[in-house]
């Protein structure tokens, strides 16, 4: 006959399924009434990774010329107007040529009178000079001779007994005499002037030489023309105009050969290398934009208004003539280019002391994952390592909550 279950056994698999039941609804109810998790997430992907700077530059030429005047005078003529290409040696400007052939007539007068002295100095005196000194000579020389024969009489007339030694004395002193006369004579021919008195008459002609040269080059300069080929792109002054010593009269430059010097804050300077890339904006040219590469990068910091700049120039690989000197533009760099590297927001990556990590979503649930990152710009961030193409990072809830690890994830924006 079968053994029927005690009313205890009864009760207590009664009990068992009550509280089985109890803990159902407990944990039922629980998910059903806890808080939904909302998180915005990115994909894994292989995307561009590009870095920029931006800063203000001013354009230069790499080859200019400023006209000067010379000396003052008048502008005559300009032939040229602002913006206008010329061929290398065209007239461009004239000015008054009066007081520059005046200059040059003086210099010319101090030259020929320099070259003078220095002539008469190595001859001895002047061709005035010359023939009273020749002529002082000739009258020595008579003087000697006739005081030689006289001498000659006297010493005759001694020896037949005629003359006494008294008179031979007398005409040997007058011999004697008359021949100081013309040595002195002959040696002033030759050496009338010292070593020291011909080399300053040599360095009055050198310089005599070297201000006729300058005033033969100032008379020169009332003509300027373009030493180059290339485009007028000042002229400050005009027909009429008085113009002092050293004033500007015109500037030119090479428009397809410029260059453009940047300024760089303190901060940015680390990030330049030389042959990055380079984009030029010009504001009164809208819709036009060049480009170029760094050539050389800062080596000092210097003021500039109220910022402390490093100075970075600028080569431009495709002038057209239109960037003109001196005008301000807008220049972006690009420090990084990486054309296709996998990568994540840069919202999504967080740090652990010296590590970095992410959230990955996996299951409906947070995993974090440690990675390795490489190059960064401001919104993304290369990954070398951790990741692959397609997964699920976190960036942040949407809410009040934190991200943590093996947290629930109920939506995923």
């Amino acid at each position: 006959m079968p053994v029927q279950p005690s009313n205890r056994n009864k009760r207590w698999a009664l009990g068992l399924l009550i509280v089985a039941g109890l803990l159902v609804l407990f944990f039922g109810l629980r998910y059903l009434l806890r808080d939904q998790v909302t998180v915005r997430s990115a994909k894994v992907e292989f995307q561009p990774l590009i870095s920029t700077l931006n800063t203000n530059g001013k354009v230069e030429p790499v080859d200019n010329y400023e006209a000067h005047a010379a000396a003052p005078g008048v502008v005559e003529k300009v032939y040229v107007d602002e913006g206008d290409k010329v061929s290398a040696g065209k007239l461009l400007l004239t000015l008054s040529a009066e007081d520059a052939r005046a200059r040059l007539a003086e210099a010319y007068a101090k030259l020929m009178s320099a070259q003078a002295a220095l002539t008469a100095v190595k001859a001895g005196g002047t061709q005035e000079e010359q023939l009273s000194l020749s002529s002082q000579i000739s009258t020595a020389q008579l003087q000697r001779d006739q005081a030689e024969r006289d001498l000659a009489a006297v010493r005759q007339l001694q020896q037949k007994g005629a003359a006494s030694s008294a008179e031979v004395e007398s005409a040997e002193e007058r011999f004697q005499t008359a021949q100081a006369q013309l040595q002195s004579l002959q040696k002033r021919r030759t050496g009338r002037y010292n070593a020291e008195e011909t080399t300053r008459a040599e360095a009055a002609v050198a310089d005599s030489r070297a201000a006729y040269a300058a005033a033969q080059d100032n008379l020169n300069s009332v003509e300027l023309r373009a030493p180059f080929a290339g485009t007028v792109y000042s002229i400050p002054v005009s027909a009429s105009d008085f113009v002092p010593a050293g004033e500007d009269l015109f500037d030119i430059a090479d428009l397809n050969h410029i260059r453009v010097r940047a300024y760089f804050d303190e901060p940015e300077i680390g990030q330049l290398a030389v042959g990055q890339p380079v984009k030029i904006v010009w504001e009164a040219k809208p819709g036009s934009a060049w480009h170029g590469h760094i050539v050389a990068t800062p080596t000092t910091i210097v003021p500039y208004g109220t910022r402390n700049v490093g100075e970075a120039l600028i080569s431009v690989d495709d002038p057209d003539g239109q960037l003109l000197p001196n005008i301000n533009v807008t220049i972006t760099v690009t420090t990084l280019s990486k054309p296709n590297v996998l990568s994540i927001p840069r919202e999504a990556l967080h740090t652990d002391g010296t590590q970095d990590f992410v959230y990955v979503i996996d299951g409906g649930k947070l995993r974090r994952t440690y990675i390795k990152v490489g190059a960064l710009n401001l919104i993304r961030v290369e990954v070398l390592g951790g990741l692959m193409q397609g997964q699920t990072v976190a960036l942040n809830i949407v809410g009040t909550a934190q991200l943590s690890n093996g947290l629930h994830v109920d939506n995923v924006e």
